[in-house]
C-alpha cells in the first residue's frame, strides 16, 4: 500500500481514538450517575479542563480529516502519488498528532504554540500536495 495512503489511514485511526476517548469519559460519567446522557452540550465547554481539551482535539481533527483526505485521494485517482507527495502525507500525520499532543496537554502559552506550529505545518502541507497534484496533472 501507498505510504500516502497509509498516512491517511494513521490520521483516520487518530481521530477515531480520539473520538472512543470522549465517548469513554462521557459513557463512564452517565454509568456513574454523574451526568444524563443529554447533559455534554455541543459548542459549550463542560467538563475539566483536559476533557474539554480532547474534545475539541477530536473536533480539530474531523475538521481536518477531509481536506486531507481529499487531496491523497485526488492525488491517487490523478495518479501522482510518488515518493514526495508520500513524505508530504508522513509530515502530516506526524504533525497531527503533534498538534493533538500539544492539545491536550495544557493550555499553556508554549502548548498553544506548539499546536499552532502543528496546524501550520499540517496547512502548509496540505498546499504541497494540492500544488503537487496540480502541477503533476498538467494543471499548472
Amino acid at each position: 500500500m501507498n505510504p500516502a495512503i497509509i498516512a491517511l489511514l494513521g490520521f483516520v485511526l487518530w481521530t477515531i481514538l480520539l473520538g472512543l476517548w470522549v465517548v469513554s469519559i462521557r459513557s463512564f460519567k452517565v454509568l456513574k450517575g454523574e451526568k444524563k446522557s443529554n447533559e455534554f452540550p455541543g459548542g459549550i465547554q463542560h467538563g475539566s479542563d483536559f476533557y474539554w481539551r480532547l474534545n475539541r482535539a477530536h473536533v480539530n481533527c474531523i475538521e481536518n480529516l477531509p481536506l486531507f483526505a481529499t487531496l491523497v485521494l485526488i492525488g491517487s485517482f490523478a495518479g501522482v502519488l510518488d515518493s514526495t507527495f508520500a513524505l508530504v502525507c508522513e509530515v502530516i500525520l506526524v504533525a497531527r498528532i503533534l498538534q493533538t499532543t500539544a492539545h491536550l496537554s495544557s493550555g499553556s502559552a508554549l502548548a498553544v504554540n506548539v499546536r499552532f506550529t502543528g496546524f501550520l505545518i499540517q496547512y502548509g502541507s496540505f498546499l504541497c500536495l494540492l500544488w503537487q497534484i496540480l502541477h503533476k496533472s498538467g494543471t499548472v
